[in-house]
């Protein structure tokens, strides 16, 4: 019986400002087959009071970054924001949220090093993202987050929220919760909430935008007519998309002022709950990991996948 082959997965500490999340926990190994293919980085579980030997007790083992980026897959998950991706070899795999849209220079970086990708925001199934509990942490932290900058509590705002899908849903929930005055627009009442800009302390963008759009939602002529002291919380975090003034913020710096609005822009809020966060990516993602070591067929990952070659042929 010929052998067969596996390919070897790296976990690595993300680089990316305040950064805490992390793609897979020690009670998630357990259920997985290829446990000595996973390798990862020093120190991987510290923030999380994780030591090295847990992972260690699982067959799994701990080596150093440099040893990371030699495996065939690449997990982290904010791997988009990686300065190591233009140094992949050919055909290394990379697992994670890529956000490499069509014609990007981000994608076109990785197709002309012939690096595979496979986008976490595209992991779908039954038409509902499988990492839909991650978007609906976003809109509760970022709302959270934002309102800490804000000066104002939430029960005292009247505000108004820009789509209903998971993200929009976590922020309308704390919204609700702490007692805000919330209007929700959808996609077919952009005009509708322009006119009434003015009604708002506080406007959400929730929705994701489509980058072939040359247009926007809220234009930075549209900031004139906004309450004196008004915030924008920008969760989507397309940069001059649904809102033409937003620029991507960091947790260090979460805000900026632009003709008297107030901006909040953070592009990864669910790290500021990095562990709740990071028990929902280890859950899901660990569903797929036994088929990426060993090239198996899976119709998730085969609709992930952004750049690079479906090839189930054996390894």
């Amino acid at each position: 019986m010929m052998k067969q082959f596996k390919r070897n997965m790296g976990f690595i500490i993300g680089e990316k400002e305040n950064e805490k999340r992390r793609a897979l926990l020690p009670k998630d190994i357990l259920k997985l087959r290829n446990t000595e293919c996973l390798f990862f980085e020093k120190g991987y579980g510290n923030i999380l009071n994780i030591p090295d030997e847990k992972y260690v007790e699982l067959g799994c083992q701990m080596v150093t970054r440099k040893e990371i980026l030699e495996k065939e897959i690449i997990c982290e998950p904010k791997i988009g924001d990686a300065t190591y991706l233009d140094h992949l070899k050919e055909n290394q795999i990379i697992f994670g949220w890529i956000h490499a849209g069509e014609g990007s220079p981000r994608k076109q970086s990785l197709i002309a090093h012939k690096v595979i990708a496979y986008e976490w925001a595209d992991l779908m199934e039954d038409s509902r993202h499988c990492l839909w509990k991650n978007n609906y942490l976003a809109g509760e932290a970022a709302i959270l987050n934002a309102f800490q900058n804000f000066g104002k509590l939430p029960k005292h705002s009247k505000v108004a929220v820009i789509g209903r899908g998971n993200v929009a849903q976590g922020a309308i929930e704390i919204l609700t919760d702490l007692g805000a005055e919330t209007v929700i627009y959808n996609r077919q009442q952009e005009a509708l909430l322009r006119r009434e800009l003015s009604d708002y302390d506080v406007v959400v963008n929730a929705i994701l935008w489509d980058k072939k759009r040359k247009d926007h939602i809220v234009y930075r002529e549209d900031l004139m007519k906004m309450k004196t002291g008004a915030m924008i919380i920008d969760i989507s975090c397309d940069e001059a998309g649904a809102i033409e003034t937003s620029i991507p913020t960091t947790l260090e710096r979460p805000t900026y002022v632009l003709d008297g609005v107030t901006h909040y822009v953070v592009d990864h809020t669910p790290s500021i709950f990095y562990k709740e966060a990071t028990e929902i990516i280890s859950e899901e993602i660990s569903k797929y990991l036994d088929d990426l070591i060993e090239n198996k067929p899976n119709s998730i990952l085969d609709q992930a996948m952004i750049t690079g070659k479906r090839n189930h042929e054996s390894l």
